[in-house]
């Protein structure tokens, strides 16, 4: 039985990818931070399936001691401050968790379990300012928030690792994917859940800032499975994940109202608040190298995606109604 060690398990990519390698025959093993609360509700269901051991990706003895102990396999390190507007108003923590947070999973595996293989969940934001479309594992980089340019960071300190002392880590380049397990604070969801409640009249109106934004959006069950692919080639490598597919924010409410018989038009305000000072207009990425390399694709397909969100959130919303 292979041992797998999840930083960010109790997030959506996290319960996700438990769920996945549990059905693999995986022991799975998450990493928490010590809390006086204890916000396990994506994993609820896996509790009493999986393990959960105390680190913190700000303390380096406990991420090689949680290292040690578990003697994984695998590492997955999703953990990070991963909400991009969060990342303007704090730029320094983004870049202790999103960036340093990665050195000091690596500097543990190194130290404890240099044998292991290693994922890093690196990010299509890594592109921001695109310079060509579509982005591609060659494509330069050009960050445009903290998260960003932390996400820059971690993915080179990957290569860099990989390279220098002969680690197997490799790095998964993953755009936007969602699922009814996002959190709240991401567009997508707060798009869907709005919907919802709009629909259920319990609000009247939907803010947000730029609508013409466009993303490359795939659903997250989906994406967790190229996660666990690219660590059973022969040689590490470096992979784009996408559907190829770029739809605008816009796009997204249309979709998501008409699941629930509106439109989106009556309902939506924009809302400066939610502006970012640097705007990332459009990515979309070219998953090619995942499919002839790893046999990946995706089977979700984006009007689906919302539709499935807009579904839960209704169920949701009716049941505590």
């Amino acid at each position: 039985m292979p041992t797998a060690l999840i930083t960010g398990i109790t997030g959506q990519d996290g319960s996700y990818l438990a769920e996945f390698l549990l059905a693999k025959g995986y022991r799975v093993v998450g990493v928490v931070r010590r809390s006086s609360t204890t916000p396990y509700e994506r994993i609820a269901h896996l509790i009493d399936r999986i393990e959960l051991v105390s680190a913190d990706l700000l303390d380096q003895t406990s991420l090689t001691d949680a290292v040690f102990e578990t003697e994984p396999d695998e590492i997955y390190n999703l953990a990070a401050q991963s909400f991009v507007q969060t990342s303007w108003s704090q730029p320094v923590l983004t870049g202790e968790f999103t960036a340093l947070g990665v050195t000091r999973m690596l500097e543990a595996m190194k130290k404890a379990a240099p044998k292991s293989r290693f994922y890093q969940a690196s990010s299509s934001e890594m592109f921001g300012k695109v310079v060509e479309v579509p982005q591609r594992e060659s494509t330069p980089f050009y960050p445009r928030s903290p998260y960003g340019v932390a996400k820059v960071y971690g993915h080179w300190i990957t290569l860099n690792y990989r390279e220098s002392f002969g680690l197997y880590a490799t790095s998964g380049i993953l755009f936007n994917h969602e699922s009814p397990r996002r959190g709240l604070e991401f567009v997508t969801r707060k798009v869907t859940d709005s919907a919802a409640r709009i629909k259920l009249g319990i609000s009247k109106e939907l803010r947000l800032g730029n609508v013409e934004a466009r993303r490359d959006w795939g659903f997250a069950g989906d994406y967790v499975d190229a996660m666990w692919r690219m660590l059973q080639q022969d040689e590490p490598d470096d992979y784009v994940v996408a559907t190829g597919e770029t739809w605008s924010v816009r796009q997204l409410c249309e979709f998501a109202f008409e699941a629930v018989d509106l439109d989106y038009r009556d309902y939506l305000k924009h809302d400066k608040r939610y502006d970012r000072p640097a705007e990332v207009d459009l990515l979309v990425g070219d998953p090619g190298k995942a499919k002839e390399k790893l046999g990946w694709e995706p089977t979700v397909r984006f009007r689906e995606l919302v539709s499935m969100m807009v579904t839960e959130d209704l169920a949701r919303h009716s049941a505590a109604k």
